[in-house]
């Protein structure tokens, strides 16, 4: 073991003698170092250096059964068991695995680190970015297969073990052009002509406004409308009591995972939001959210209607849609849940 990583692995143990319950990403906060580096002290015990061949390791994620896929951000965190199915890595730009159960965006340009890590009888696969970001875990549940877990691990094993991993800070976003640079005209009526949700991502660099300023420049209140945090727990409590299929977006830059139907279980602990259903949990830091935006993009389908949260950077928390497929309208009924929020 390197001295840094053994340094390192000191204060941990400290650390969590002094907070047994401290979960390894606030522990990783406290001692300033990212969760990979913290994770990579462990390697030689439970943990496990796989080769990153991304890839060939999540081609293979579908003999593992049922499993818990988690993706997260600072603010929430997103789980959702099911099997992986229907993974396409074609495209060198995003991967998918597009399943009724686990439906993630994958961009595997942002993932340098893999591991496999065997906490007792808790199993797990886990991937980091360049500066040891979490951005996707893989946990075993009862229902899963622990003998294809252990040949998984076997197979891409990496030849060197090593404690400690060596990060990049990832280089920070270009500041906001102010608004008078922008072609305001141009950008509201690239709006309005929108034929597809997936365009808006395409027009926001065309235009280079960033998210939030795209929403103040929106074309009207009809495109784009702040309203208060606290419609958020009143979209989950109401999506939950009148049985309001929805669609949850959460992601980091490697990753958006995406659950949808139902949200039945809903309830606060702290500061935090959480829906607790058998096959999905929310974990949303109310106390984190700055700003909160009803958002309307017109497709070929119709308006196409979603709620973004959003950060102190102005990055998103995390986004809410009606259930919705391509070529189908979205639900009346989440727009008028939607339009209650405005209210």
């Amino acid at each position: 073991m390197n001295i840094e990583a053994n340094t390192l692995k000191e204060k941990w143990n400290a650390l969590k003698a002094e907070q047994p319950q401290l979960r390894i990403r606030n522990a990783a906060d406290a001692l300033g170092v990212s969760e990979g580096e913290l994770l990579s002290t462990q390697v030689g015990e439970e943990v496990t250096v796989l080769k990153p061949d991304f890839p060939a390791i999540l081609s293979e994620i579908e003999s593992l059964g049922k499993v818990m896929a988690l993706t997260r951000n600072d603010q929430c965190v997103h789980e959702r068991k099911g099997v992986y199915l229907n993974g396409d890595f074609s495209s060198p730009h995003a991967q998918l695995f597009v399943g009724e159960d686990i439906d993630l965006r994958i961009f595997l340009s942002q993932w340098k680190f893999a591991f496999a890590v065997v906490e007792g009888d808790k199993k797990s696969l886990q991937f980091f970015g360049k500066d040891g970001l979490a951005i996707h875990k893989i946990y075993l549940t009862k229902d899963s297969n622990p003998e294809a877990f252990d040949a998984l691990v076997e197979k891409f094993t990496a030849e060197e073990q090593p404690t400690g991993i060596q990060t990049e800070a990832i280089a920070p976003k270009a500041p906001e052009k102010p608004d008078s640079e922008i072609d305001v005209a141009g950008f509201q009526t690239a709006w309005k002509e929108l034929k597809d949700t997936h365009d808006f991502f395409m027009m926001l660099r065309k235009f280079g406004v960033s998210r939030v300023q795209a929403l103040r420049l929106a074309p009207d209140a009809t495109f784009a409308k702040k309203i208060d945090n606290e419609k958020v727990v009143s979209l989950l409590e109401q999506a939950s009591a009148r049985d309001l299929p929805i669609m949850v977006f959460v992601g980091n830059r490697g990753n958006i995972q995406i659950h949808t139907g139902n949200v039945k279980k809903v309830m606060w602990h702290g500061p935090w939001f959480n829906v607790l259903d058998p096959n999905f949990n929310l974990h949303l830091d109310t106390s984190r959210i700055a700003d909160t935006w009803v958002v309307r993009k017109p497709t070929d389908d119709g308006m196409v209607t979603a709620v973004e949260v959003f950060d102190k950077n102005g990055e998103i928390i995390v986004q809410f849609f009606g259930k919705r497929k391509p070529g189908i309208p979205e639900l009346e009924t989440w727009r008028d849940l939607v339009a209650e929020l405005e209210a």
